[in-house]
C-alpha cells in the first residue's frame, strides 16, 4: 500500500505562488475619474463617476465617497451584501449611488438639488478585504445672477455717475462696461460681497460726461462664460438736468432773498417810520409786487423740480 507523504516545502511554495498572483492582480488595478471640468448649476444635478481599470466587477467591494478634508463619508455602500447605501444627513433624500455599470467596475454618485455648499473636491474609495483604491473628482458649482439694476445720478461735476448692481452669482463674476462699439470702458469703482448662502452681490460704477451715448453693463460667470447685460442710453436731456439743477438753485435763492426783503418792508410799514402817505402807499405797492414775484419764482422752482426728479432714476432688467 502506497503511503501519502506531505511536503511542507511544497505547501509553502503553493501558498507563496497564490499570494503572488493576488498581489500581482491587485497591483495592476487602479481607479480613474473623468479629467474634464465638472460644472453643475445651483438647483440642478451632477454625477461624479469613478472607474476601476482594468474593468472588473466591484459589486462585492465597499464603496465610500468623501469630501476632501472630512473624515465622515458622504455616501457609504457596503457591497452587495450590505443592502442599501447610507447617506450623510446633509445629503439625505438628494443623493444616490448609480450602479448600472458596477459589474464593469464603474459607479457614480448622483447629487440632486445642487447648492453652493456642494462645491469642492470629492474622493471615491473602493475597498476589499486586502486593498483600497482611491480617486478624486472636482465639482464646481455655478449660479447665474437673478437680476440687474442700473442707477443713474448727477455727480455735481458736469457729468453723471452710472452704477450697475447685480446679485445671486457664484463664483464671483467678472464685471465690465462696454460702449456702443463693444469696447471695454474702464470702471470708476467696483465692489463685491457675499450673503449667508455664499451668493455674490456685485456693484460697479462709471463716471460719464458725454451725451447721446449707449453704455452697457456686463456681468460674466467665469465658469460657464454666460453673461447678463443691462443697456442704458445717456441722452442730452439727461445731461441737461445738471444745468437744470443750477437753475433751480438760482430761482430758490432769488425767492428767499425777495421774501426776506418783503418781510423787511412790512416791518418798516408797521413801525410807522415811512413818513408821508405817498411813501407808505409806495411801500405797500413794492411789498405786494415782491410777494407776487416770490410766488411766481416758487412756482417756477417747483415746476423745474418735477422735471428734475428723473435724474435719480433706476432701470431694472
Amino acid at each position: 500500500m502506497m503511503k501519502l507523504t506531505y511536503s511542507y516545502f511544497g505547501g509553502y511554495h503553493i501558498c507563496l505562488i497564490f499570494f503572488q498572483v493576488i498581489a500581482s492582480t491587485s497591483e495592476n488595478l487602479m481607479v480613474t475619474a473623468p479629467t474634464e471640468h465638472l460644472v453643475a448649476r445651483v438647483g440642478g444635478q451632477a454625477e461624479l463617476s469613478c472607474q476601476v481599470t482594468p474593468p472588473r466587477s466591484v459589486e462585492y467591494m465597499e464603496v465610500r465617497w468623501f469630501r476632501s478634508g472630512h473624515s465622515q463619508p458622504v455616501y457609504l455602500y457596503r457591497g452587495s451584501r450590505g443592502g442599501d447605501g447610507e447617506a450623510a444627513p446633509e445629503y439625505e433624500n438628494r443623493i444616490e449611488l448609480v450602479k448600472e455599470a458596477i459589474g464593469k467596475g464603474k459607479v457614480a454618485l448622483r447629487i440632486r438639488n445642487i447648492s453652493i455648499a456642494d462645491d469642492g473636491s470629492y474622493r471615491c474609495s473602493f475597498n476589499d478585504s486586502v486593498f483600497s483604491y482611491v480617486a478624486s473628482v472636482n465639482l464646481s458649482v455655478a449660479a447665474l445672477g437673478l437680476k440687474m439694476r442700473i442707477h443713474v445720478q448727477s455727480s455735481g461735476y458736469g457729468g453723471f455717475i452710472v452704477g450697475c448692481f447685480s446679485e445671486g452669482w457664484f463664483p464671483r463674476p467678472r464685471m465690465e462696461w462696454r460702449d456702443s462699439k463693444g469696447e471695454v470702458v474702464p470702471y470708476s469703482s467696483i465692489s463685491h460681497s457675499q450673503d449667508a448662502d455664499r451668493f455674490f452681490h456685485v456693484n460697479m460704477t462709471l463716471f460719464r460726461n458725454q451725451s447721446q451715448e449707449s453704455i452697457t453693463c456686463c456681468v460674466i460667470n467665469p465658469l460657464t462664460g454666460e453673461e447678463k447685460q443691462a443697456n442704458l442710453i445717456l441722452s442730452n436731456a439727461l445731461f441737461n438736468e445738471n444745468n437744470m439743477k443750477k437753475i433751480i438753485f438760482i430761482f430758490i435763492s432769488i425767492s428767499i432773498v425777495l421774501f426776506l426783503l418783503y418781510i423787511l418792508i412790512v416791518i418798516f410799514i408797521k413801525s410807522g417810520v415811512m413818513g408821508t402817505t405817498e411813501v407808505l402807499l409806495f411801500a405797500h405797492c413794492v411789498a405786494f409786487n415782491l410777494l407776487q414775484i416770490v410766488v411766481l419764482s416758487m412756482k417756477i422752482s417747483l415746476a423745474l423740480m418735477s422735471q428734475y426728479v428723473k435724474h435719480d432714476q433706476e432701470i431694472k432688467v
